[in-house]
């Protein structure tokens, strides 16, 4: 078969994540409230939101490692935790951090820990320890003992370990965490170069400069609740807009601008006498038209067909940072 990307031997699904109502609570306190999450195949898929939000107890629902309270979820095709056996041995994970031998080299540790999985072949194991390495950026490391790591280098010795075998899909929670510069930049374009050869990419993350560098989708989660996903440029097109016109008739221009549909809003004056008119534009606009207004240009022939007098036009959109802080209430790291 050909899978996402066109790499042989893989299996084609509509969706590799496949959550409905999917429910965990603690006692009267509900963690992640009726998620209903859809992650398409060969997607690298940023799962963001504010720390506390419920990220990292839908992973683990989503492995295996904790019980759902209600709801069902889809891995790879098949249901969850039922057919773990057959799931997870197509599945790399990263979660919380990882634990290591201290006293073992990176090397060592990941030698015992292909030895542990069943359907790892010791005939290639050597090969395959040593090429996750490199993958990573610890070849040079390979025989320090992990004590001596860095909290970056035992990061990167977590991704090593899930990529010890070829992976239909890899779960990446903070993968960043603890890297400097240079780590995060290694970090992903092995993200990248992991989706280019099929895989698809589950990445959870509070910092949205690295869901935006790397991700071809995204979900926000708020409080235990997914308040938006879908294609990352369609989650930028889904905020407002506004148009700020510098021009000396504010008054012929507002009426314009309300007869297109706009909500006009007179700022003050300029330095050189001009007035600074904003106006809110729907969701969604952009330079053509749509949602029922007119396109950018349009708005400018209008207005200079009402004698207004343009000394400067301008859209401007909401950043994704804004749409997020305005899903969530709440902000966002936006650089490590």
């Amino acid at each position: 078969m050909t899978g996402p990307a066109g790499v042989p031997g893989r299996r084609t699904y509509g969706l590799t994540i496949e959550t409905q109502g999917l429910t965990k609570r603690f006692g009267q306190q509900v963690a992640v409230d009726s998620l209903d999450l859809a992650v398409p195949s060969g997607a690298v898929f940023g799962f963001l939101g504010p720390n506390g939000s419920g990220k990292t107890t839908t992973i683990r629902m989503l492995l295996g490692l904790a019980a759902a309270s209600a709801g069902t979820v889809r891995l790879l095709g098949k249901e969850m935790p039922g057919s773990f056996q057959d799931v997870l041995p197509r599945v790399g994970a990263l979660v919380e951090g990882p634990a290591f031998y201290p006293f073992l080299s990176g090397t060592a540790n990941l030698h015992r820990l292909d030895a542990a999985g069943r359907h790892a072949d010791p005939a290639t194991r050597r090969e395959r320890v040593g090429l996750a390495l490199e993958r990573v950026g610890l070849g040079h490391a390979a025989g320090k003992r992990v004590h001596a790591y860095s909290l970056g280098m035992k990061q990167r010795l977590g991704i090593a370990n899930a990529l010890l075998s070829p992976r239909e899909l890899l779960v990446l929670d903070e993968p960043t965490n603890g890297l400097d510069p240079q780590g995060t930049r290694e970090v992903r374009n092995l993200v990248r170069s992991l989706a280019a050869d099929g895989t698809t990419v589950f990445v959870s993350s509070h910092l949205l400069a690295e869901v935006e560098q790397i991700c071809t989708h995204a979900a926000v989660m708020s409080a235990g609740r997914l308040v938006a996903q879908g294609p990352l440029a369609e989650l930028r097109r889904s905020g407002s807009s506004r148009l700020r016109l510098v021009t000396p008739d504010a008054g012929p221009a507002s009426s314009v601008l309300a007869a297109l549909g706009l909500s006009p809003e007179t700022g003050a004056a300029q330095p050189d006498g001009d007035v600074l008119v904003a106006a809110l534009a729907t969701p969604g606009f952009q330079s053509e038209a749509g949602a029922g207004q007119p396109a950018a240009e349009d708005i400018v022939a209008e207005l200079v067909k009402a004698g207004v007098r343009v000394r400067g036009f301008a859209v401007e959109r909401e950043s994704l940072e804004d749409r997020f802080v305005e899903l969530t209430g709440e902000g966002f790291d936006v650089a490590q």
